[in-house]
């Protein structure tokens, strides 16, 4: 134990690591829960899906920005950016007079965000030993454990009783004990040794060349999903542009903008599916588009739409989060029996049967706690199948290559979040436009999303079908 994690020369940075990534579970999971409220208050349902993807496009940027920092400077400067950024967004969320302001402080957030897993990565690399870096990894995916507990839960209470600003504005002060535990402690990480100097600095220096590509990737990204918003007639001086031609022109923009990057950043083959590595890769992308656009609306979906408050909201992401673990821990010891493409398809099928099951619960006859147990099955389906899709890039891809792979691992994981909230968010965004009742929007949006989880069901396939040796590391999504 004097060597553990929470030894004396350990337990600080264990503690640090841990509340950030606490802290970002919490922000997660209590803004989604309260979501509903805020637009109740201050409008916005057609940018409803922007609160979510600006996030996740900002934390790609910031995976990126950081990544090609880590060797200049050390570890202290870019976390404490990165708290700052996550801080302010927290504050101009907490005052947002209008929908649009608060887009802009979920993009800081997701800035800052991003800073906290290669900071953590890097840390752990440096700081202990192979034989600790799995429990540390375990440690902090556990981390997501309390703020699924408790977390919406407080944020409905606060939301409802209180003022919704409250949850974004209670969580500033943890950023200060954050960065009161972390950042001393990252002041005692030994600098990186010659050979993994080296190594880190062309890690740094590969993220720099895939910064440019990465920003392609983010605004085309962007305006895709802004083409699909559009709802007004766009003026250009004197000439008068239909709401259409304009979705038309920003949807093919992104496309053009965005695909030749991505393309450029992961393997090549990845978006026509081939074999092994690149549908790993694509994969990712697949699974997170699939749960991410329905879980941002499951509050609003109870809370609004069935008007079951928003403690039924919260009660839904608890659940989801929960079995997203207990999956992952499940995975984690049977992987190696069963392999990790019976894994993934399990997982594909299990959430496909939360999401349609869920969908059902839209039905105002049927009773909440079917919706809540729905999403409950979703989460154990990502938690079956999202890391074993890790440990297949990490099989598949060649030694050398297992940075950049990983790096598109992450950016597929991302886009696709953003990609899929921000989709839905437009679907439901386009059906209170033409007075369609919220219930069938969502529908047709987790429609969508089946739709997807199919495609990725059958991709699953094109996995190689090979035993590997367990990780637990990766059991949610924005756990460092």
């Amino acid at each position: 134990m004097n060597d553990g994690l929470w030894s004396p020369a350990r337990r600080q940075l264990t503690i640090g690591l841990v509340l950030t990534v606490t802290l970002v579970a919490f922000e997660a999971l209590a803004i989604s829960t309260v979501m509903p409220i805020v637009k109740d208050d201050i409008g916005g349902l057609d940018l409803y899906g922007w609160v979510f993807s600006a996030f996740f496009l900002g934390s790609l940027l910031g995976i990126v920005v950081v990544g090609g920092q880590l060797d200049q400077g050390g570890l202290v400067r870019p976390y404490a950016i990165g708290l700052g950024l996550f801080g302010a967004g927290l504050l101009i969320g907490g005052f947002a007079p209008s929908m649009p302001v608060l887009i802009a402080g979920r993009f800081l957030q997701g800035l800052g965000a991003g800073a906290t897993p290669p900071i953590a990565y890097v840390a752990i690399g440096r700081s202990l030993p192979e034989s600790l870096r799995p429990q540390m990894f375990a440690t902090l995916s556990t981390a997501w454990v309390l703020p699924g507990l408790v977390g919406p839960a407080i944020a409905s209470l606060v939301g409802e009783h209180v003022t919704w600003r409250a949850v974004f504005l209670g969580l500033v002060p943890l950023i200060a004990i954050a960065a009161t535990l972390t950042i001393p402690a990252l002041r005692t990480v030994r600098p990186a040794d010659p050979a993994e100097s080296e190594r880190e600095h062309e890690i740094a220096l590969a993220s720099g060349r895939r910064l440019p590509k990465a920003v392609r990737v983010a605004a085309g990204a962007g305006v895709l999903l802004a083409g699909l918003t559009i709802a007004d007639p766009v003026q250009l001086g004197g000439l008068t542009i239909p709401a259409e031609a304009t979705t038309v022109a920003l949807v093919v923009a992104g496309l053009v903008l965005a695909v030749p990057a991505f393309r450029a950043l992961t393997p090549a083959g990845t978006l026509v599916a081939a074999a092994g590595l690149p549908s790993a890769i694509l994969l990712r992308g697949l699974m997170t588009f699939m749960f991410f656009a329905p879980d941002a609306y499951v509050p609003l979906a109870l809370e609004t739409w069935r008007g079951a408050g928003t403690l039924a909201g919260g009660l839904a992401l608890t659940a989801a989060t929960l079995t997203w673990t207990a999956g992952s821990w499940v995975q984690a010891r049977f992987v190696t029996r069963y392999g990790i493409r019976t894994f993934v398809g399990i997982g594909f099928l299990v959430t496909l049967a939360g999401i349609a099951l869920f969908g059902v619960s839209l039905v105002p006859a049927v009773p909440i706690p079917l919706a809540i147990l729905a999403w409950a099955v979703a989460g154990i389906g990502m938690g079956l199948g999202y890391a074993p899709i890790s440990l297949a890039v990490l099989r598949d891809a060649a030694p050398e290559a297992q940075g950049s792979a990983t790096s598109a691992l992450q950016l597929s994981d991302v886009l696709g979040t953003a990609l899929g909230t921000g989709l839905a968010g437009a679907i439901v965004a386009a059906g209170a436009r033409a007075g369609v009742q919220t219930g069938l929007s969502l529908g047709i949006a987790f429609g969508v999303a089946l739709l997807v989880g199919v495609v990725g069901l059958a991709v699953t396939r094109q996995l190689r079908d090979a035993r590997v040796q367990p990780a637990r590391a990766n059991v949610h999504p924005k756990a460092a």
